[in-house]
């Protein structure tokens, strides 16, 4: 059972506050954007608002710094807080690689490091700023390891997708989580899928299901759908877990993805682990299969659309 891990955040990043919407295509025409361009171009459009209620993003970017990132609404956390090993967050663990086992052939890269001490590690999340996120269809293409890139295995690694309140300490606290933990913790010896819905940070208030001893090293399509009162967690197109009454979103929500550590079980030697994400995608006030979800990304990446976002900001 998925244990308390959440403590006041403290965010030292500032939310960025989406620009005018750009130009972008609602997969109907249109061709593939080529692999040269490292930093995204948004796509002509002779539909500038897109598909309404849409947020999709493929991870094309030069990099933590390229402007697009955070024009298009997205932001690395180099701050303090937890979870995991306090203060050890690193926006040099993000980066948006070529891939080829990706569709499209580009992700995005989260790889944190340890080497057993607090002073050698180094976590990793990035999160949506500036896009409320509540009710509807929360979908992403994740790639999830079951060892280390290097160094020895046994770590207590969590590798995440999550929609959650901006604040730890609002009273309509809100929190939606798939964690993997390969190894295990807080008392599991894993491999472990978490899915957990959250009422309240402190005193920890929440309901949780766990997938366990099933190794689910590489890509997978994670989804939460949130309608009428109930939230669904599915993975792959097989329903996994459903919350309802008090364990239900209260208030709009950020979008995050994290790689980091519980605790720091051995020391001696650097090791590193790494989460893919392919591509994001939520539909606002609308339950969307897996098969729906997936028509619609691949209409997007025909058509050479890498973001669109047409979510109300209010």
């Amino acid at each position: 059972m998925s244990q308390p891990r959440r403590t006041p955040r403290r965010r030292a990043w500032t939310a960025l506050t989406l620009p005018a919407l750009l130009c972008v295509l609602a997969a109907c025409s249109g061709g593939p954007t080529s692999d040269a361009a490292a930093s995204r171009t948004p796509s002509a459009s002779p539909t500038p608002s897109g598909p309404p209620g849409t947020l999709f993003d493929d991870f094309r970017y030069s990099g933590p710094d390229d402007p697009a990132l955070a024009a298009n609404g997205w932001e690395v956390r180099a701050g303090g807080g937890g979870p995991g090993i306090k203060d050890t967050w690193s926006s040099a663990g993000a980066s948006f690689p070529a891939d080829p086992t990706a569709q499209g052939g580009r992700v995005l890269q989260l790889r944190s490091s340890t080497d057993g001490t607090k002073q050698g590690t180094r976590q990793v999340e990035v999160q949506s700023t500036g896009t409320p996120l509540f009710t509807g269809t929360f979908a992403a293409r994740v790639y999830l390891s079951d060892k280390p890139t290097s160094g020895r295995n046994g770590d207590h690694v969590v590798e995440t997708f999550f929609p959650i309140s901006a604040s730890d300490s609002s009273a309509n606290y809100s929190e939606l989580d798939y964690e993997y933990l390969p190894n295990g913790g807080w008392g599991s010896v894993g491999p472990q899928l978490d899915t957990t819905s959250w009422h309240k940070a402190d005193p920890p208030d929440r309901v949780t299901r766990a997938l366990k001893k099933k190794r689910l090293e590489g890509w997978h399509i994670m989804m939460v759908t949130f309608m009428n009162g109930k939230v669904t967690y599915s993975l792959d197109g097989k329903e996994l877990f459903t919350s309802s009454g008090k364990y239900v979103p209260r208030e709009k929500m950020d979008m995050h993805f994290s790689n980091w550590f519980i605790d720091l079980p051995f020391t001696g030697g650097s090791r590193t682990w790494t989460m893919k994400v392919n591509w994001f995608y939520y539909k606002a006030g609308e339950a969307v299969s897996q098969a729906d979800v997936q028509k619609t990304v691949d209409g997007f990446y025909n058509a050479g659309t890498n973001h669109i976002n047409t979510v109300p900001k209010s």
